[in-house]
């Protein structure tokens, strides 16, 4: 999903048959695309408070996986049945929503009022039992999260029969940029298939005809987004791309208007090719397409692959820790940015998206804090907090896809969205050592922890 966390797993036999329509050839075309990007490279919101859920042990999170219990249609329904009233109501589907950001953004909207359901599959990237408790905290709030394959198109499918949707938040992919180094088809199936499975079933969406919001009075706009809710028709889609993108461009800030023809890494080129995707769907069917650059979001109930969360664990438990370091031991540098922020810049872009319809705009925003931080001076923030000096072992950066510098100019995303990172590195790792320690009860991981290892 990213950020961007989890590719969401469901089999479901009665419809296998109609997963695979399209696919096969998709797939085919889209592993092209990769590599020929591989070819090319050779050449901020107040904090949600959380209620306290025991832990998922690991055997019954598999145990959950594998058992594809139905679709709940009532609670399904409940979940998608906004509170709010009036023509800015909307009915959100979040997808991989048990992941870091998807968790964090469902919750701010069904807390705003809107209809919101999760959907996510809790694959074992990384331990899933904090997957697991973040489904609980959202369903505990009253939001549902069906536990499904995003590459499922009967499951999803269903799950548009049953609400409908004004808006599309996709969260859902398979993250890391090292993990695909060892395991390449999971980015295929889940970045690449898993999107254009939700992107046919958007478009197969009944759909609309609505005029230019500029050529109409504001009264005459609340009826045809209130119209629009009552309706079925093709939702907005507002999709997770990742800074990746910029790969092996040296010139920082990042631009949207920058190359981005040159990734790094498998992970960077499924995320342009998802932005290709998105602008083609965009372009053929109308629908309104806005993909968001994620830069290395951190904060509570956070990404254990990340670096602020392994260097945590590692620092606790007394064990060294490794620092990538570039040529002439030259150190990295990241654009950290905290969860409430990206979840402002999320629901804006969700707000400020117009409506589907043939020849509406496909756009890009960068959502970054604008401070990069190099690596040494934000461990020594951690440390600070921690109450702990960590080991620090500086090594040569490995070639598996890494880049040197993450630098978001995010100007665009301030004048369209109104979009305002305001959380400094020292107060979003202060908030995110304090909920450690709270989860992990001082500090002490659970047992699913102590053995993982980051890809």
């Amino acid at each position: 999903m990213g950020t961007d966390d989890g590719p969401f797993h469901r089999s479901y036999d009665r419809k296998k048959s109609s997963m695979m329509r399209p696919i096969s050839i998709v797939v085919g075309i889209l592993t092209i695309v990769v590599v020929l990007y591989m070819m090319l490279e050779q050449n901020g919101q107040s904090h949600t408070p959380m209620v306290e859920v025991s832990h998922s042990s690991r055997a019954v999170a598999q145990e959950e996986e594998v058992k594809s219990l139905p679709i709940n249609h009532e609670k399904i329904q409940q979940s998608c049945t906004p509170k709010a009233t009036g023509p800015d109501a909307k009915v959100i589907l979040v997808t991989g929503a048990g992941g870091f950001v998807g968790f964090h953004t469902a919750m701010a909207l069904h807390r705003r009022g809107d209809g919101v359901l999760g959907y996510d599959n809790f694959n074992e990237y990384y331990p899933s039992t904090l997957k697991r408790d973040r489904q609980a905290q959202l369903e505990l709030a009253g939001v549902h999260v069906v536990d499904a394959d995003l590459i499922d198109e009967a499951v999803m499918s269903e799950v548009f029969s049953i609400c409908r949707f004004t808006h599309v938040l996709h969260l859902a992919a398979q993250a890391g940029v090292r993990y695909a180094v060892k395991n390449p088809q999971a980015y295929v199936h889940s970045n690449l298939a898993g999107f254009v499975t939700l992107l046919e079933v958007i478009r197969h969406q009944k759909q609309k005809s609505v005029p230019g919001a500029g050529a109409l009075k504001e009264e005459e706009l609340d009826m045809i987004k209130q119209k629009a809710r009552d309706t079925p028709g093709v939702p907005v889609l507002v999709y997770a791309s990742s800074s990746s993108v910029y790969g092996l461009n040296t010139k920082v800030p990042f631009s949207e208007t920058d190359r981005v023809d040159r990734p790094a890494s498998l992970y960077a080129a499924t995320k342009k090719s998802n932005e290709m995707m998105a602008h083609t769907y965009n372009n053929i069917y109308g629908i309104s397409t806005t993909g968001l650059r994620f830069f290395t979001v951190y904060g509570p109930y956070g990404r254990p692959d990340m670096a602020y969360f392994s260097f945590t664990n590692a620092i606790m438990a007394g064990k060294p820790i490794k620092i990538f370091q570039g040529p002439g031991g030259s150190e990295l540098g990241r654009d950290f940015t905290f969860i409430d922020d990206i979840v402002a810049g999320c629901v804006a872009a969700l707000d400020r998206a117009p409506p589907s319809t043939p020849g509406v705009r496909n756009t890009v925003y960068n959502l970054g804090n604008t401070h990069p931080v190099n690596v040494s001076d934000f461990v020594g923030i951690l440390e600070t907090h921690l109450g702990k000096e960590a080991k620090r072992e500086y090594v040569p950066m490995p070639e598996t896809g890494d880049v040197l510098m993450t630098h978001a100019d995010v100007s665009k995303a301030m004048d369209e969205l109104g979009y305002r990172p305001s959380t400094s590195l020292t107060v979003g790792l202060e908030k995110f050592v304090k909920w450690y320690k709270s989860y992990y009860k001082g500090g002490t991981l659970h047992k699913d922890q102590l053995n993982y290892k980051p890809a």
